[in-house]
């Protein structure tokens, strides 16, 4: 009896690693999506008309983005960062602030920034969830909007301060993590 017991709870466990697995897969994939179809608007309206262009692509298109891969996977997609520019949308729950600061040890003790994940299946009050963050480093091209006074021209200083009077997304240097891409996914609609 004790034998089939262990077996059960073997097969339960294996089972669960196979899809934190496949979903940590599958949601790698999701923000590998988001990052690359981000960073493609960003340097097309950056080519058009420089960086003060490029804040219309985090106000206006990144959410929409986010908002076609909720439902094109069934999960929540969003970024989020500690320091958040749009506190509408992307002020990160506890989990993810954990998660973030995870990050910023993590990228403070040599881990490089661009390779830094985190997955779990996470209880929470209103259910369980398979829950996902990747790490979003500061590039060149984010400087221009989030680095310090130096590097963010005024024109994109004036229409920063008119677009996100909340901003505290600014001060970054090159390597920073920015944030991240979050993925929240029910359990039940994954299995």
């Amino acid at each position: 009896m004790q034998f089939v017991r262990i077996a059960i709870l073997v097969s339960l466990a294996v089972t669960a690693t196979t899809v934190h697995a496949d979903q940590t897969a599958d949601a790698r994939a999701i923000a590998s999506q988001l990052i690359q179809k981000l960073g493609g608007a960003l340097k097309q309206e950056m080519a058009r008309g420089g960086p003060e262009k490029t804040v219309s692509v985090c106000r206006d298109i990144a959410p929409g983005l986010a908002g076609e891969l909720s439902r094109s996977s069934g999960s929540r997609v969003a970024r989020v960062s500690l320091k958040v520019r749009n506190p509408l949308l992307g002020q990160p729950d506890t989990w993810e602030q954990q998660v973030l600061a995870d990050f910023d040890r993590r990228a403070a003790s040599g881990e490089k920034a661009e390779f830094l994940e985190h997955a779990e299946i996470v209880e929470e009050p209103q259910g369980r969830y398979f829950r996902y963050m990747k790490a979003l480093p500061v590039q060149p091209l984010c400087l221009s909007c989030h680095g310090g006074d130096e590097a963010v021209a005024p024109q994109v200083k004036a229409k920063l301060a008119l677009e996100y009077p909340h901003d505290r997304a600014f001060g970054y240097v090159l390597g920073q993590i920015r944030g991240a891409v979050t993925i929240k996914q029910p359990m039940e609609a994954s299995q």
